[in-house]
């Protein structure tokens, strides 16, 4: 009979809530979302193939193991949305739930009951008791009064406490720590992520989707797009880049302006949930004129230097057939423009609104176009996650109040008196030994005062 009864489902889900609510396995899940968490971090996430293959190489592995495979295999370049990261947020979320309603409630619970000793020996279980010769309820409650005590009194016998909110803390902790769980998995489920390069001038929808959620179709705007009003460049004196702008305007589908705003590192435009971080930049083209014909753009090509810096650079005919032609070659947004035959020779170098001789061509440099850079997310689970952070940070606060608890009991030939708490142990027994005293002065007063009062 026992043998079938530790086998019924009722028994079998009762051990599994003991296993998931222990808390060490929560500490060692913690940890272990913890060091995945820093993982995703330090490896770069939403990367494409090439990117993980020239940055993490099979010969030599990072760290000795660490390769683009691995990675990919891994999930290691998308962290936070694999299925086994998800799945330890699910079995974290569960180990504290189960730990709230097994542990936490029942001790909230026990906390509140009033607990009236009523025999001697109770008091020997407790961290702080003393047996008085003298003493009595009616002086010790309005001294447990005066230290904030709520006092219960019965019969011969007193219960007193304070701080039951530190009973609650830790399930207010509890609380806030789901609440963070639920907001990371709705974000992941509900989020994309996207990056866009766009010329200064252009108008976009967001397109390029790097990684999105099953559920984030509703998030990626459909009825708005952004206009890249211009980008530009501050640099320092010795030419290194100081800051990049972008002037972006968000533009509805009917034509409006619904809102602008110049964006720069650290300094996003965020509007209907979705957030454009200005991360990049690109020379996207330039602009010339040849003797007196029309303007016009010719895109320009990042070019391979192998290490040797940012280069853009295109192909310029000068001939009506296309059979002669130059090379225009830019490395920053400053204005300048190198021109190079097609013998790789210098010619000249330009700047904006200067013009140069190119074989009895005169080349006028209009115009250099850069691209802004930008990384675009929507995150629906950012305020679920501030939520729960502030419940937690509340929770922690909460939880450093001390519950302390007071027993009395008064018969006919002694006072019994003790108490205990759950923290601040030094200040507690301080202030059980002051109202001690507090006792025993009442005591030794009442007895002087009654010998008077019966001589009158």
């Amino acid at each position: 009979m026992s043998d079938s009864n530790s086998l019924s489902p009722r028994s079998l889900f009762r051990r599994f809530v003991g296993i998931i609510a222990d808390l060490r396995l929560a500490i060692v899940m913690l940890l272990v979302i913890a060091v995945l968490s820093i993982a995703g971090t330090v490896i770069e996430q939403g990367e494409s193939l090439t990117f993980y293959q020239q940055n993490y190489p099979e010969s030599p592995a990072l760290y000795g193991f660490l390769t683009w495979k691995v990675i990919l295999a891994w999930g290691l370049n998308h962290v936070y949305s694999t299925w086994w990261y998800l799945s330890l947020l699910v079995l974290f979320g569960t180990s504290l739930t189960a730990c709230t309603f097994t542990r936490q409630l029942p001790a909230l619970k026990a906390a509140r009951k009033w607990k009236h000793y009523q025999q001697s020996r109770q008091f020997e279980k407790l961290a702080l008791s003393t047996e008085l010769d003298s003493g009595s309820l009616k002086t010790l409650a309005p001294l447990l009064e005066q230290k904030n005590y709520k006092v219960f009194q019965q019969d011969n016998a007193i219960y007193a406490r304070k701080g039951i909110i530190g009973r609650i803390g830790p399930i207010i902790v509890h609380a806030g720590m789901l609440i963070v769980l639920a907001g990371g998995v709705w974000g992941i489920f509900t989020g994309f992520f996207a990056q866009e390069m766009i010329p200064s001038g252009k108008f976009f929808q967001v397109r390029n989707i790097i990684e999105a959620g099953p559920l984030a179709t509703a998030q990626i705007p459909t009825d708005w797009g952004v206009k890249v009003n211009r980008f530009w460049i501050d640099y320092t004196e010795d030419g290194a880049i100081d800051q990049f702008y972008s002037d972006l305007s968000v533009i509805s589908d009917c034509g409006e302006e619904l809102k602008r705003q110049t964006i720069y590192v650290n300094q996003p435009l965020r509007y209907d949930g979705v957030t454009f971080y200005q991360t990049n930049w690109a020379i996207a083209a330039v602009r010339v004129r040849l003797n007196n014909s029309p303007i016009f753009q010719l895109p320009m090509a990042k070019l391979e230097t192998l290490g040797g810096g940012n280069i853009w650079g295109t192909w310029l005919p000068i001939k009506p057939d296309l059979s002669k032609g130059v090379s225009l070659l830019a490395q920053d947004l400053q204005g300048t423009v190198l021109v190079y035959d097609r013998s790789g020779k210098l010619i000249n170098a330009v700047r904006i609104g200067q013009s140069i001789v190119v074989d009895d061509i005169n080349l006028q440099l209009i115009d250099v176009i850069g691209s802004t850079g930008l990384q675009i997310k929507a995150d629906p689970g950012v305020p679920i996650v501030y939520s729960g952070f502030a419940l937690l940070m509340l929770g922690v606060v909460m939880s450093y109040f001390s519950h302390s608890q007071i027993w009395a009991l008064e018969t006919e030939d002694n006072f019994y008196f003790g108490g205990k708490t759950n923290r601040a142990q030094v200040t507690f027994e301080r202030e059980i030994i002051g109202i001690i005293e507090q006792l025993e002065e009442s005591s030794v007063s009442e007895s002087v005062t009654e010998p008077s009062k019966s001589t009158v």
